[in-house]
Order: C-alpha cells, then sequence, then structure tokens
C-alpha cells in the first residue's frame, strides 16, 4: 500500500546515504509527499519561504557566522590564547587548561563548535604538541571536547534554531545556557587535571607576573565582545539579532582598526566563507520548514504525545528518555537537523509535561554538542582529525574520559533545572 509519509521518510534516509544534504534530502521528501497526497506541490516553497523571511530571529545565524570567520581571519584568536594562558597556564597540564578556558572565552564570541575548533582549536594544538609535550591524539580530543561548550554560552547558533522551532525567548535561552556552559568548562578542566596528574603531564612555562597586565590589556578589544554583546541584550539596548550584527562589525572594527591583522583580501574571502556557511545552514532549514508542515499534516505530535502517555512518564523520567535518544540521535544525525526535525515533535509534550521550555532547550542543545563528539559521525572528530592528520579511532580513545565528564554534567543539567534558570529568573524570567 502506498503511504506517501512512509515514502517520504524512506527517500529522505536514501538520499542521504548516498551523499545529498539533509536540507536537500527533505525538500524532495515533503515534495513526494504533498504529490502523493494530491495537494499543490508549490506548498513546499511557499512555506519555507514565509519561514525564511518572516522570522527576523533568523538573520542572527549569518552575523554570528560573520563574526566567528572574521575573529579567526585576524590575530583575536592568539591574543586571546596568550591571555588565557597567562591566566590558567601556569599549572599542570597547562595548556590543556589554556585550551578549555580559551573556548570559554571565544565562546561568548562566536555561537559555533565549528567556528571555535577550526580556529582556536588550530592554534591550541599546534602549541600543545610543539614540543612534544602532548600527544597529538589528546590535543585533538581536548579539543574537540571544549568547543562543545561555544554553542551553549551565548551567544548561540543552535540556540537560535531551538527559538525558531519552540517559540521561545532568544534573549533568556542565552541566559539559561551560562552556568551549563561553566560547568562543563569546569568539568572538563577537572578531567584534564585527573589525567595530566596521571600521565605526569609537565608544568608548563607560566607567564612572569609582571608580564600578565600587558598581555591582558592587548586582548581587552576582544575580551569586550562577550560584555558588549551580552549587556546589550540583557540591558535591553538591543534584540539578539541586532547583537549579532553589532558582533560582526565590532570583530570587524577590532581586526581592522585595533589589531591590523585583516587585509582585504582576506576579508573577500572571509565573507566568501561566510556565505558557503550561511548556505549551508539555510538550506538545512529550509528543509526542514518544508518538512515540518509534513510532520504536522500528518499528526505526528499528537500521535507520539499520545504513545508517550500510555508509559505515565513523569517529566524526569521524559527528559531521561530524550537525552538517550538525543544522544544515539547525535552518533548519527547533524545537530542542526535533530534541533529542526526531531525536537519539535517532542516540544509539545514537554509542555504539557510542565517541563520548562528554557531548561528543554538547554538539555537538547548539549545533548546536540555532545553528539559533535560521538563516533561514528561526530563532525568534531573530523574536523581535528583533520587538523591532527590523526586516525578518528585513536582520538575517540583520549576523548573518553572527556565523553564522560560532559555526560555527568549533562546528567547534572538535566535533574536540576533551578540550576539552569538561575540566571533567567534574575533577569526577570518567570517561566
Amino acid at each position: 500500500m502506498f503511504d506517501p509519509f512512509v515514502w517520504a521518510l524512506a527517500l529522505i534516509a536514501l538520499l542521504s546515504l548516498f551523499g545529498y544534504s539533509i536540507g536537500i534530502s527533505m525538500l524532495v521528501g515533503s515534495i513526494v509527499f504533498l504529490a502523493g497526497r494530491g495537494f499543490d506541490t508549490s506548498i513546499a516553497s511557499e512555506t519555507l519561504l514565509q519561514g525564511l523571511f518572516n522570522s527576523y530571529t533568523l538573520l542572527s545565524i549569518p552575523l554570528f557566522i560573520l563574526a566567528a570567520d572574521i575573529m579567526n581571519a585576524g590575530s583575536l584568536a592568539d591574543r586571546l590564547l596568550r591571555f588565557s594562558q597567562a591566566v590558567v597556564g601556569r599549572f599542570r597540564g597547562g595548556l590543556g587548561h589554556v585550551n578549555v578556558f580559551s573556548s570559554l572565552i571565544f565562546s561568548g564570541m562566536s555561537g559555533s563548535a565549528i567556528a571555535d575548533a577550526v580556529g582556536m582549536g588550530r592554534i591550541i594544538i599546534n602549541m600543545m604538541t610543539r614540543n612534544g609535550q602532548y600527544s597529538p591524539s589528546y590535543a585533538a580530543a581536548i579539543t574537540a571536547a571544549s568547543a562543545t561548550i561555544g554553542p551553549i554560552i551565548p551567544p548561540s547558533i543552535p540556540m537560535v534554531l531551538y527559538a525558531l522551532v519552540s517559540d521561545t525567548s532568544i534573549g533568556y535561552l542565552f541566559a539559561a545556557g551560562i552556568l551549563p556552559g561553566l560547568l562543563m568548562g569546569l568539568v572538563l578542566m577537572a578531567m584534564n587535571a585527573f589525567i595530566a596528574t596521571r600521565r605526569n603531564f609537565p608544568r608548563d612555562e607560566s607567564v612572569a607576573l609582571r608580564d600578565i597586565p600587558v598581555t591582558t590589556f592587548r586582548a581587552v578589544p576582544a575580551l569586550l565582545l562577550p560584555v558588549i554583546l551580552l549587556g546589550g541584550i540583557y540591558g535591553g539596548i538591543m534584540t539578539p539579532t541586532e547583537a549579532a550584527a553589532v558582533a560582526a562589525f565590532y570583530a570587524l572594527a577590532v581586526s581592522v582598526v585595533v589589531y591590523r591583522s585583516v587585509s582585504a583580501g582576506q576579508f573577500f574571502t572571509t565573507l566568501l566563507n561566510s556565505a558557503r556557511s550561511t548556505a549551508s545552514v539555510g538550506v538545512l532549514i529550509a528543509g526542514a520548514l518544508a518538512f515540518n508542515y509534513v510532520i504536522t499534516r500528518q499528526d505526528v505530535p499528537a500521535s507520539l504525545a499520545g504513545f508517550i502517555q500510555q508509559f505515565d512518564l513523569s517529566p524526569i523520567g521524559f527528559l531521561l528518555v530524550m537525552n538517550l535518544l538525543l544522544l544515539v540521535l547525535g552518533c548519527v544525525l547533524e545537530g542542526g537537523a535533530i534541533l529542526l526535525i526531531i525536537v519539535p515533535i517532542f516540544v509539545p509534550t514537554a509542555q504539557a509535561l510542565g517541563i520548562d521550555l528554557l531548561h528543554f532547550g538547554v538539555v537538547v542543545v548539549v545533548n546536540t554538542m555532545i553528539g559533535l563528539v560521538t563516533p561514528p559521525y561526530g563532525l568534531l572528530l573530523f574536523v581535528v582529525a583533520n587538523i591532527t592528520r590523526q586516525p578518528v579511532g585513536a582520538i575517540v580513545r583520549e576523548l573518553t574520559p572527556f565523553l564522560i565528564a560532559l555526560l555527568g554534567a549533562l546528567a547534572f543539567i538535566t535533574f536540576v533545572p533551578d540550576f539552569v534558570l538561575f540566571v533567567p529568573r534574575l533577569l526577570g524570567y518567570r517561566g
């Protein structure tokens, strides 16, 4: 029997297996569904155009991508690493701590795990492996693990996507990610300290105390970006989308005027790279918008909610099931696809169970970030493997302790919603 929905799902899976982007696959599957049901296939294009052009929120994505690319093209990453080394580099396993600490800082600027790994990661990996103090696979592992913090601490491109499908406040979502992001950084640094002690990693050359003020002063223009962004958003001066524009302009001004590290040619290349990244995300969003229409017509959320209610799950039980599901899906699906396709199906159920959507959003985003470092298809694994020329298997072995630490942080975030909601409530959240 011909079921258009089943055929659409099968076609999406088949096209994905043959290497087509998930966005294109969803568009094709949606058109097949509409044609099979006798609907006008132009509904697919109308739905995605309305979704793309009527969402002011989505404008922030290309701007945050551009800001991150400009920072990677200039010397901001290098100066931030020197500052991080001055702060935490004096301890045993110090460059590992620098790796995590610099990710915490950079995450307040880029909102992208890939941007963190490609920009800061490339520099810190070279620092860690230069004198043979750390193996390339260990440097790659801790770089991949620390890059997951990027989209948790604001700004965050995945949180913008979650806000799109859940209709929650981006400003409060950003605030909800601050403490969980710091917790992830803390557990990764603790694990690095534990491993450094067991393996007797050397103490790295520390920055002299008299040099710290100079190093800090040189990094101040870059360090001010998170302050400007968060201060502007939570001070009511600008929306998150406007803040993204300010971030891109500020990164360009600092790189060109203050640090003088970006030439006209580099800026043009940066624009091209940002356009390619934006187009890739745009196709994914377009496909998800069209396929979400299919899911709605098929009444999948209501059917799934009814199925889950049969098991009489408590809110914590539901979150545990979601964690398991998202961690498994993260092994085979890209995070953006999970946020745009899978999560909207479960949002109504979470609401019905009384789960705060800010808390649910942070749990979901943390899961998708952990998915970036889980084999076989963790995207960050391939990014750092390409940088270090190490086998993915060797990186995964070194990554396992850090993955356990991140799962521990995820468990705490899941079971203690007040921890996630503490900062949003300070800013007036009443959900």
